[in-house]
């Protein structure tokens, strides 16, 4: 019992928490790698980006609820997400035609896009808490639990509880739902094969006829669809805070570096590699060995090898390791 108790302190502490926030950089990340793969620049707007999509979502969800339209047992920001999605987009492409575009025709180098991506966060920044506020900011409205600890305990008979939120179930299954269409977009539509054939080859791609603005439209519409659910989500997870997106661009960027910048499939694994290392370290693992060890050797202290002030710390030590030696990443993309 012992045993299947430490389990369940585990789960509820490390694998349950760390696979929504493995989500939620997974799709950070994607939309990191695909501007990297196919516009050729790191886009360091990319977090801002997240919390406006997430402030137009709260926005029309505040609206919804205002009308009396709910979701049920499930957050009414699920429905507010296509509105906060759409508002992104517009975001996004007049950002590109006001500012990345003119960078582009000028053939800037990518540290030149990087610089402006910079004045572009700032700029998202100070738009985003003019909108929205700098307050803390939570949903809460819709079923809390899809299982509580003391239901489990109920169930169970064992002494740990495992809690599993609604949200964090949502993540994880908005997640891979999102990313299965992403991969049938690439790999099945003909603009897809478009936006890969230009990502590999942009010379050869336009002799071949593709249009290369339709690429970027497109591009930067997937970009604000992949942020603005990533900044949903975690919202939905945790909660918002305008400066809280600023800081996850430092794990998103690692997520997406760890499994290969430009790889799709590295940005994912990148996500999760990410997420369960910050959680792994920087949880106290005395309640998990209480239940395993014998009272004789029970720690007295947390057990806990860094603190959870300096979970993104963690992100910067794998990056820094990674860019050292592997700077392509997991799965091989491009070098940093």
């Amino acid at each position: 019992m012992d045993f299947l108790n430490a389990i369940v302190a585990f789960s509820n502490y490390v694998l349950v928490p760390g696979a929504a926030y493995g989500a939620q950089l997974a799709l950070g990340a994607l939309g990191v790698t695909l501007i990297y793969g196919i516009l050729r620049f790191s886009n360091f707007a990319h977090g801002d980006t997240m919390a406006f999509g997430t402030a137009m979502t709260i926005l029309f969800t505040s609206g919804l609820l205002s009308m009396g339209i709910t979701f049920g047992p499930l957050p009414t920001a699920l429905l507010a997400l296509p509105f906060g999605i759409a508002a992104t987009c517009l975001l996004v492409l007049f950002t590109d035609k006001l500012v990345y575009k003119f960078y582009r025709k000028q053939k800037a180098a990518p540290v030149i896009l990087v610089i402006v991506s910079m004045g572009v966060m700032f700029i998202m920044n100070g738009v985003v808490r003019f909108v929205i506020g700098v307050r803390d900011i939570r949903f809460t409205d819709g079923e809390r639990f899809i299982i509580s600890a003391r239901t489990f305990k109920e169930m169970t008979g064992l002494k740990e509880g495992l809690a599993i939120k609604t949200t964090q179930g949502i993540t994880v299954v908005v997640a891979i739902f999102v990313v299965v269409v992403l991969f049938w977009f690439l790999n099945k539509t003909r603009t897809g094969k478009s936006m890969r054939a230009f990502s590999d080859n942009e010379d050869l791609a336009l002799l071949s006829g593709i249009n290369p603005e339709k690429v970027v439209m497109v591009t930067w519409m997937i970009v604000a669809a992949l942020a603005t659910t990533a900044g949903v989500l975690y919202g939905l997870d945790k909660s918002f805070k305008a400066f809280t997106y600023f800081q996850l661009l430092l794990p998103i960027f690692a997520s997406a570096i760890v499994g290969g910048l430009g790889n799709p499939l590295g940005a994912i694994a990148g996500g999760f590699v990410i997420a369960f290392s910050e959680v792994t370290i920087t949880y106290a693992f005395k309640k998990v060995l209480v239940y395993l060890l014998p009272e004789s050797l029970e720690p007295t202290g947390l057990v806990q090898l860094l603190s959870t002030d300096y979970k993104f710390a963690v992100s910067f030590s794998i990056l820094i390791i990674v860019l050292l030696f592997k700077p392509t990443g997991l799965f091989k993309g491009k070098s940093v």
